[in-house]
């Protein structure tokens, strides 16, 4: 009996003992250690339950009056008259930076070091810049054009050797629309490293005809003729005047230029008038204007050294084409 009372009470002890060693792995896995103490635990989850409040509260509230002061912000720049596109622009960036700063106060609330923060925000800004080095040339060139505004939408432009309408000009593209009702979507960073031509930057512009007359052509006739057309248009400005000048003595012709100012919107219609004008004018009173012509003379000897011509006039008499000199008659 004593040996089966011995036996019960050893696997009684290593029963206890195996159930305080899994209460102590139990208590390691939930952290608690062989030391907890629960004031201890619940002082712990009071002070990080009000950083953390205080975090989101300062997430919350700084995100509120980021938005509110980059509304504000806009309405300001509507009060003075700023490009949409500008406007949206520097609201947007507005905003973004606000954001940014309202995170590193809140993450800096929760007792999250800033220095190492920063270090990894540096490193990734670097890997993302590398990696997208066209499309940051592509903001930085946006920034460019909505900054020192080389154009707006609704100019007329030729921008990277495409000519057309703006319609659109976002941080990555700009669009444009040409005259033939098509669509052309341009990288800024390729509008940038071009020239860009604005031809309705102006609310005037000024056109240039070259018009030439004959040699023999009276030019004051041709010049008083150019003017009164010029004058007599009603899309003509009168300020600045029209005038003719006398630009080359050329080989056909004696060349004038007219130069005549009109409204931008009015250019091409103005233009393809005149040219009209000209045309009928000058031919109503007599003048010439000639076109570019040559005399061409061609010298080709046969293998005998004769030229071509003689050539040609003995095969025509030998085919009977040309009248045979008359017989010298017998003496």
């Amino acid at each position: 009996m004593a040996k089966i009372q011995a036996a019960t009470d050893a696997a009684q002890t290593t029963a206890a003992k195996a159930a305080a060693a899994k209460a102590q792995a139990s208590e390691s896995l939930l952290g608690l250690g062989a030391g907890f103490d629960f004031d201890k635990l619940m002082a712990w989850a009071q002070t990080q339950g009000l950083k953390l409040l205080a975090s989101l509260a300062i997430l919350l509230i700084g995100l509120w009056i980021a938005k509110r002061l980059s509304q504000a912000l806009e309405r300001v720049m509507t009060r003075a008259n700023m490009e949409v596109t500008l406007r949206g622009f520097l609201r947007n960036i507005a905003y973004a930076v606000m954001v940014v700063v309202v995170a590193v106060a809140a993450l800096q609330q929760l007792g999250v070091p800033m220095t190492s923060v920063l270090a990894v925000l540096g490193a990734a800004g670097l890997a993302i810049g590398l990696a997208l080095k066209d499309s940051l040339s592509n903001i930085a060139s946006g920034v460019m054009l909505i900054v020192l505004r080389p154009f707006r939408a609704g100019d007329y432009v030729q921008a990277a050797g495409i000519e057309g309408t703006v319609e659109q000009i976002r941080v990555f593209q700009t669009r444009l629309r040409t005259v033939d009702n098509r669509v052309i979507v341009l990288p800024n960073s390729l509008i940038t490293t071009a020239v860009i031509v604005n031809f309705t930057a102006n609310p005037k512009r000024r056109i240039d005809l070259t018009v030439g007359v004959g040699y023999d052509d009276d030019l004051k006739v041709a010049k008083d003729t150019l003017l009164a057309l010029a004058a007599a248009h009603p899309k003509v400005l009168k300020d600045p005047a029209p005038e003719v000048l006398v630009t080359a003595l050329a080989e056909s012709s004696v060349n004038l230029e007219l130069r005549a100012w009109s409204k931008t919107g009015d250019l091409l219609h103005t233009k393809s008038d005149l040219v009209e004008g000209i045309r009928n004018e000058l031919i109503g009173k007599g003048l010439n204007i000639p076109y570019p012509q040559r005399d061409l003379h061609v010298y080709h000897h046969d293998a005998d050294g004769r030229p071509i011509g003689e050539v040609l006039t003995k095969a025509v008499a030998d085919d009977g084409d040309v009248a045979k000199p008359a017989a010298t008659p017998k003496k």
